[in-house]
């Protein structure tokens, strides 16, 4: 049986930029919950336009992006277009179990 990690370090290939100007690479994701991906079904945002679920995800579970005080949806919406894709694409990776992985 091997251990489960819950946080995966990663760097943007961009990065994202502040207000103040400052460039901001290196985060941490977390493993979604069930809450994670069935909360934001009830979010008006994405009742409008479903395409917005995945900003939400992510906004939930990006723990840590250089040294903002805080991930928000607007942060996420700020990502440019290579960096959103790439966090698309981890969390996928980090939240889908192997077929390895599966109990018997």
């Amino acid at each position: 049986m091997s251990v489960i990690s819950t946080e995966v370090e990663f760097t943007l290939p961009l990065g994202y930029r502040d207000g103040d100007g400052n460039l901001h690479r290196n985060g941490v994701m977390r493993l979604a919950t069930a809450g994670d991906e069935i909360l934001p079904l009830k979010d008006h945002r994405v009742q409008a336009n479903p395409a917005y679920l995945i900003v939400i995800v992510l906004s939930r579970v990006v723990v840590r992006l250089g040294n903002l005080d805080m991930i928000n949806t607007k942060v996420i919406e700020d990502l440019y277009s290579a960096d959103f894709a790439y966090l698309q694409t981890l969390y996928k990776r980090i939240n889908q179990v192997d077929a390895d992985d599966k109990a018997t």
